[in-house]
């Protein structure tokens, strides 16, 4: 049986260029460069609570990671360094040498892909639990917030919304997807795309940010509440997929739409005079973004359905401690 050294020497020790000491020692240590700020974000995934304990492991590692990409992309920092914790059960198939060598593959993998540095960690016997931590930088005084909203500004979205809980829910068999539909929505759930080269370019267009992964109206609703403004948007004008479209207007489809979660794509608001710069962002990003509304004074969210009548989703978004 693996130790908790050999563990992390086998599978999680590598090169950290990017840092000035990295895994080995009882802290890493970083340096900004000049003019910089650190950002700084944690996320937890938990076996039975974010991901099915007979997960794919290479994707898994892969999903790791990108929720917190997905954070730094929100804020428009660059990601630089990344600490892993990870909780362990009894030895099993999910804890033998394969788990761990495809798990890191795929946390790795994403790793590279973004230049981002594993300086440090942890490892423990319990329940399946994965924990990162990590570290960006910004321009100093740049960074995007969820407080910057004001009146006028247009409401936009990266990506396609919903396609991660209509997966969900089609595992669960609250759902059917068409067989054609079934290995893209599982992609967007199990291994999905952070934003991040978007989120810097946001930064000089962008009045607010944030990732969309607790749900389009949830995470709407910080901004609006840390802005202090109000919204209007519209359903009929949210990119989503053909499984989507076919699924919509059920009830469950709609949920999943407005409040599934899962999803890591940005949602922004620009002031309305730079559309043209977002429209010209989209092409050069590859990447769709689409005005779905308007943010006005006063409070609360109003959301309208191609028809203009308000729609009313008793379901806000995916909340830890109420599922």
């Amino acid at each position: 049986m693996l130790s908790e050294f050999d563990i992390i020497d086998r599978y999680f020790t590598r090169p950290s260029p990017g840092a000035v000491l990295g895994v080995g020692d009882d802290a890493a240590l970083i340096k900004p460069a000049r003019g910089m700020e650190l950002a700084v974000s944690t996320d937890m995934l938990v076996a039975g609570q974010h991901f099915f304990a007979d997960a794919d492991p290479r994707k898994l590692g892969h999903k790791s990671l990108a929720v917190n990409l997905s954070d730094m992309a929100a804020m428009g920092a660059r990601p630089r360094w990344a600490i892993l914790s990870l909780a362990l059960p009894e030895p099993t198939v999910r804890t033998d040498e394969k788990w761990l060598e495809a798990f890191a593959d795929g946390f790795f993998g994403l790793a590279q892909a973004h230049q981002v540095d594993l300086v440090g960690g942890d490892t423990t016997r319990g329940p399946l639990a994965i924990s990162v931590t990590i570290i960006g930088e910004v321009a100093t005084g740049k960074a995007l917030r969820r407080s910057g909203a004001r009146p006028g500004d247009d409401i936009w979205i990266s990506g396609q919304l919903g396609d991660a809980a209509l997966a969900l829910a089609h595992v669960q068999r609250r759902m059917v997807l068409e067989p054609g539909e079934i290995t893209g929505c599982l992609s967007a759930l199990h291994t999905p795309t952070a934003r991040v080269e978007l989120g810097q370019r946001l930064i000089g267009l962008a009045d607010s940010a944030i990732d969309i992964s607790d749900g389009l109206l949830a995470d709407l609703g910080h901004i609006l509440k840390s802005s202090k403004v109000a919204a209007v948007i519209n359903i009929s004008e949210i990119n989503c997929s053909a499984a989507m479209k076919r699924c919509l207007p059920r009830a469950l489809a709609l949920e999943c739409l407005l409040a599934g979660g899962d999803d890591y794509e940005l949602c922004f608001t620009v002031p309305r005079s730079r559309r043209k710069k977002i429209e010209m962002l989209s092409l050069e990003q590859r990447i769709p973004l689409t005005r779905i509304g308007e943010i006005d004074e006063g409070e609360g969210l109003v959301v309208l359905d191609a028809a203009g009548n308000t729609i009313t989703l008793e379901t806000k978004g995916y909340d830890h401690f109420h599922v």
